[in-house]
């Protein structure tokens, strides 16, 4: 999954469970199982140190949209629910950051986290349904529309407090 789809998801579990530890644990297994469900790369295991751009931009893309929602809804400000929101984003992307400390930082110790990582995803990495298309996306497209749904509502109707 791109990392938009897991920020978004994880902000919007963060916007909605009140326990920051409850939101750091759940947020790393949605990301897990999120990673199950079929989906393009814009990375591989070939992809260089210089492809790093690519993660940038992504991550650029989420923070916009993250951006635009705290400045349409200010019930945002709430201070607990911006700390679970961040705690949300930061252990959902902690799956992928494991992966990148194994593979281009050489902290081999992470290597049973990066091979149970690569067992879950539907497709191996390298295989053609893995290549980043619209069409190998349109998991990523539906999950970041629900998170974006349940980001929104939370923030303008509490529902889990």
């Amino acid at each position: 999954m791109i990392l938009t789809t897991h920020i978004l998801s994880g902000a919007a579990l963060g916007a909605n469970v009140e326990n920051p530890w409850a939101v750091a644990v759940l947020s790393v297994v949605l990301h897990f199982v999120l990673d199950t469900l079929p989906h393009g790369d814009y990375l591989n295991r070939k992809s260089s140190i210089l492809e790093f751009w690519k993660v940038l931009v992504d991550i650029a893309i989420s923070i916009l949209i993250l951006i635009g929602i705290v400045n349409c809804c200010r019930q945002m400000s709430d201070p607990i629910t911006t700390r679970n929101i961040f705690i949300g984003i930061f252990f959902s992307l902690l799956p992928d950051g494991t992966t990148f400390m194994y593979c281009h930082l050489g902290m081999k110790f992470l290597k049973p986290v990066k091979k149970f990582h690569e067992y879950l995803h539907f497709y191996k990495n390298g295989a053609p349904q893995r290549q980043f298309s619209l069409r190998n996306n349109l998991f990523d497209i539906l999950v970041s529309l629900i998170s974006l749904m349940f980001l929104v509502s939370q923030i303008s109707f509490p529902v889990f407090h």
